[in-house]
Parts: C-alpha cells; sequence; structure tokens
C-alpha cells in the first residue's frame, strides 16, 4: 500500500512538473529540477514507512510459520 502512494505522489509530481513546464517554456529547465528534486523528495520521505511495513509483513510471516 505505501509502495502505492509514492507511485500516485510521483505521478502528481511529474504532472504538475510536465504542466508547468508546458505553461512556462522559458522556464523549463528550471521547472524540471525543482520536479525532480521534489519526486526524490517524495521517494526519500516515503522509504521509512516502507521499510517499517515491510518489517512488519515479515514478522508476520514469520509468526505464521512458527505456528503453522
Amino acid at each position: 500500500m505505501e509502495v502505492l502512494w509514492v507511485v500516485a505522489g510521483l505521478a502528481v509530481a511529474f504532472t504538475l512538473g510536465w504542466l508547468s513546464a508546458w505553461s512556462y517554456p522559458l522556464g523549463r529547465q528550471d521547472i524540471w529540477l525543482v520536479t525532480g528534486a521534489g519526486m526524490v523528495l517524495i521517494v526519500a520521505m516515503a522509504l521509512p514507512a516502507i521499510i517499517r511495513a515491510a518489517r512488519a509483513d515479515l514478522t508476520r510471516v514469520k509468526r505464521a510459520q512458527r505456528h503453522g
């Protein structure tokens, strides 16, 4: 589920960047620079939640294996 939120956030960031670059061609390079930085931040902020979710899932799987 966490990964889906990241994908949705990246899609929204890309769409906003594309629309902004399309509407203001003179600032296209700067707009894509800021969009790229924003996309990196989206992934960076989501990593701890994704790691926590993966660890919780692994814990559940191990517990289920122990108990049959």
